[in-house]
């Protein structure tokens, strides 16, 4: 990683702005008094607004009416790319680095940008954007005023950056509460304050051998914490009732817990907070409801573990009080190739607490189309275990899909993976 004063950069260009990280990154710089630009290759009104209103320039590769077409790329004190960019816009990256200035990927340059405060990192397989953002909410609560940088939208903030008053820059102690991603190692780019691990499986199979190739950078993004948070099962007993459903997210809260008790956060307080949780976007967040009754999610679950969590969450949830019998119609888009390929079995037995299974085909995202895996193929196989489930080869026939179903109060429906599903129930389901 190339190290650079961060108070000497005047003016970042951002590629692939739009990203749900990245825009924070972006965010961030802009909060700093820092010039910001960058590219997209699609409007992302939800991260690309926000930053356009807060003064940065945005291009676009291919620009329509009204945008900003990149023709030639702007000078700046430093670059910053999305890993999904090496793969969409190898061009940019490699134009960037023939400029004399630092180039670094966003998670290189977030760990720079990092070194001015008091880090609280939050890594696993699992859980960790959820668990970011409940102790970013109880930090505030609390008073302690964190910067905060998370792969999501905060609903209580609105954002996936909050700024913290403190200044870093003036001597004051300024926490940082960061979701510390391990896909090809990026965690390790933080010596935290405070290093929290959620939880370890297999996964990222594209950049790591196996399991224990994991577990080794696991080991080593531990070993860079001044103080650890592992086993955090003791705090599970003192974790509130909850407005977020399913035992996972009573793990991440006691996980959070873990954390106050090494701040000295009052335990009353952090529960408090903890209860007053609502949640973030594309975590298993409730949308709302269809004039006819149905209810709506959409989650960002794109792992076996996660995707049985979820299922098992809303199971739970509607098969209490005057909510039984409720149909869950699950509609997924599997993300990477490598990924559906390397945990295929464990996909096809992920979804036995849902009545219906809708996919779409594969989200490739940072990969090459790989013919030998499809949806097709994980349909077959989800059939097999006594799954009720239908590939769709494209979004527009899952769209008429969705709606021959005509949903209505005994229907809920949810949106999953890491991709675009989402975008299908934006299209067809008006909410009320």
């Amino acid at each position: 990683m190339q190290n650079f004063d961060v108070k000497k950069i005047k003016k970042v260009f951002f590629i692939g702005i739009g990203g749900i990280g990245i825009s924070a990154l972006a965010k961030m710089a802009l909060s700093r008094g820092m010039e910001v630009l960058g590219v997209n290759d699609e409007e992302s009104s939800k991260t690309i607004d926000p930053l356009r209103e807060a003064g940065a320039v945005i291009f676009y590769l291919t620009a329509q009416a009204g945008q900003n077409e990149l023709k030639e790329l702007p000078d700046a004190d430093l670059y910053i790319f999305s890993d999904a960019w090496i793969y969409r816009g190898p061009e940019i990256i490699i134009e960037a680095r023939k400029r004399g200035v630092p180039v670094l990927s966003y998670f290189e340059a977030l760990g720079v940008f990092a070194k001015e405060y008091k880090v609280i990192a939050i890594a696993g397989t699992h859980g960790k954007t959820t668990t970011t953002a409940m102790i970013a909410e109880m930090l505030v609560s609390a008073g302690l005023d964190p910067t905060v940088v998370v792969g999501s939208f905060v609903k209580k903030f609105g954002s996936n950056f909050r700024k913290g008053n403190s200044d870093p820059r003036q001597g004051g102690a300024s926490y940082l509460v960061v979701e510390a991603d391990e896909y090809n190692r990026h965690f390790l780019n933080f010596n935290p304050f405070i290093g929290v691990v959620t939880n370890v499986e297999a996964d990222h199979l594209d950049c790591y051998k196996d399991l224990k190739d994991i577990q080794n950078a696991f080991d080593k993004f531990i070993s860079q914490s001044e103080h650890k948070v592992l086993d955090y099962s003791k705090y599970l007993e003192k974790v509130p009732k909850l407005s977020v459903p399913g035992l996972h997210n009573r793990m991440n809260a006691a996980a959070a817990l873990a954390v106050a008790d090494i701040l000295n956060i009052n335990m009353e307080n952090a529960a408090k907070s903890l209860a007053e949780f609502s949640g973030t976007w594309r975590r298993l967040e409730k949308k709302g409801e269809t004039k006819e009754g149905a209810i709506v999610y959409d989650d960002y679950a794109h792992h076996p573990t996660e995707i049985k969590a979820s299922l098992q969450a809303l199971r739970d949830l509607y098969q209490k009080g005057g909510e039984k019998n409720k149909i869950i119609t699950v509609l997924f888009q599997p993300h990477l190739y490598s990924r559906t390929r390397a945990f295929f079995d464990d996909f096809s037995k992920s979804f036995n607490e849902a009545d219906r299974v809708f996919l779409l085909p594969i989200y490739f995202a940072r990969e090459d189309k790989d013919e030998s895996i499809s949806s097709e193929k994980l349909a077959l196989a989800i059939g097999k275990v006594g799954g009720n489930v239908e590939a769709y080869p494209d979004f527009e026939s899952a769209e008429d899909a969705v709606k021959a179903l005509k949903l209505g109060p005994k229907d809920v429906f949810v949106t999953m993976g890491a991709g675009e599903a989402y975008k299908v129930a934006d299209k067809v389901l008006k909410l009320v």
